[in-house]
């Protein structure tokens, strides 16, 4: 039996580019061409995929950074896919250092 979803009058849901955004995000981050520029080389995919709390970061980061206006329209997506970068290119290579460094808010995960 499927089940219907019911919205509520006050919800809404993504915008079309942001939705756009995420998917592209997540077509980059599985087929290991996310910021070519910064990750060439490294075949990062078996230390984000190792374990759920890696992913869970990648996209805590990604979503943290990522900015929308009033419009629903993403104002810095490469911002935000350059700073995974940057967590990722850590994990696989202890001599990078991250500039500038995490704030707090970046990496925070919400529940």
């Amino acid at each position: 039996m499927a089940r219907k979803l019911r919205m509520m009058p006050w919800m809404g849901h993504l915008s079309v580019d942001v939705r756009a955004s995420l998917r592209l995000f997540a077509f980059y981050l599985a087929n290991g061409t996310l910021d070519l520029d910064l990750l060439d080389g490294f075949d990062y995919r078996s230390t984000v995929f190792h374990s759920g709390s890696s992913l869970e970061q990648v996209f805590a980061i990604y979503s943290n950074v990522l900015q929308i206006d009033a419009d629903g329209m993403v104002l810095n997506d490469g911002d935000a896919q350059y700073r995974v970068a940057q967590w990722v290119r850590a994990c696989c290579d202890p001599s990078y250092r991250v500039e500038p460094p995490f704030e707090d808010w970046e990496t925070e995960l919400h529940l």
